[in-house]
């Protein structure tokens, strides 16, 4: 059977953590921004001259909780950037999603449009009188990612071009070109269209979207993209504290893309590099020069 993309949405009971990077961080919602959850440093004046890079999200099982992978992109929020994920804050605590019955089709709680919506509000209130956010963000620095079924929706995302680069997690275009989950394209043709260096995040051979992504990583050939597997299932590290070993290497690569910070690329490029030798995951790169 094909293989479904859905993940398992946390209790809210676990403790919520601010990140590890010089910007403490928060989220919110934001009246102006319907069915999304902000992620950004608590304190915006501490960024001095620092601009902040955009990271929009698409949650596991295209859910409506935006806050269901929050330890994750609150880390990266606290190493300087504007987080944006899907959905909203949950009133009551959130309960494990059931899996899916093989062969059924998933219907999302989220669109695959709520991603450019909001490449379109940080870039809108980067200049918007009033806002606390005005001049703080990096316009031109976007990066798309999602999990899961979200990482399906950053794919389509990743057409875009105001896109400098794709993070796709625990993820990738069903092999056989037909998506079992309504309102989310699967076409690996899009591969051919991507314009951005990209990263495949997988959870090794216990993920249930590794197959998936792996073939899309074999079939990229004209952008630079690295693949890297880390073997803790398809529920990945997202709520391990800070994010765990995986918002290490995204905010690496996000270091590297958007940021252009040498000690980031050394994480991924020339034989030494840091993730080569690493024994928690395995990499594997193509035209990463």
């Amino acid at each position: 059977m094909t293989a479904m993309l859905v993940a398992i949405a946390p209790a809210h009971g676990k403790a919520t953590k601010q990140g590890t990077g010089a910007y403490p961080a928060t989220y919110e919602e934001r009246p102006d921004l319907p069915d999304h959850v902000v992620y950004r440093p608590a304190r915006l004046a501490a960024l001095g001259r620092e601009k902040l890079g955009i990271y929009v999200w698409g949650n596991g099982g295209c859910s409506a909780d935006g806050t269901s992978s929050r330890n994750h992109l609150l880390e990266i929020a606290s190493q300087g950037y504007l987080v944006i994920a899907s959905g909203r804050i949950p009133r009551t605590p959130s309960t494990p999603q059931a899996a899916p019955t093989p062969g059924a089709r998933l219907t999302v709680e989220t669109s695959t449009g709520l991603l450019s919506d909001a490449i379109d509000w940080a870039q809108r209130e980067n200049g918007r009188a009033g806002s606390p956010l005005r001049g703080h963000i990096a316009v031109d620095k976007v990066a798309v990612s999602g999990w899961s079924c979200g990482g399906l929706q950053a794919l389509s995302t990743a057409q875009d071009p105001r896109v400098r680069t794709a993070v796709i997690m625990n993820s990738g275009f069903f092999k056989d070109g037909a998506s079992p989950i309504s309102g989310v394209t699967s076409d690996k043709a899009l591969l051919a269209k991507l314009h951005t260096p990209v990263l495949y995040v997988l959870g090794g051979p216990s993920d249930i979207a590794a197959a998936n992504g792996a073939d899309d990583f074999r079939c990229i050939g004209h952008v630079p993209a690295a693949m890297i597997n880390i073997p803790v299932g398809h529920g990945g590290t997202y709520m391990q504290p800070h994010g765990g070993i995986g918002a290490k290497v995204v905010t690496a690569w996000l270091d590297w893309q958007l940021k252009g910070r040498p000690n980031a690329k050394a994480a991924f490029v020339g034989q030494d590099c840091r993730y080569c030798h690493d024994t928690r995951l395995t990499l594997e790169r193509k035209r990463l020069n």
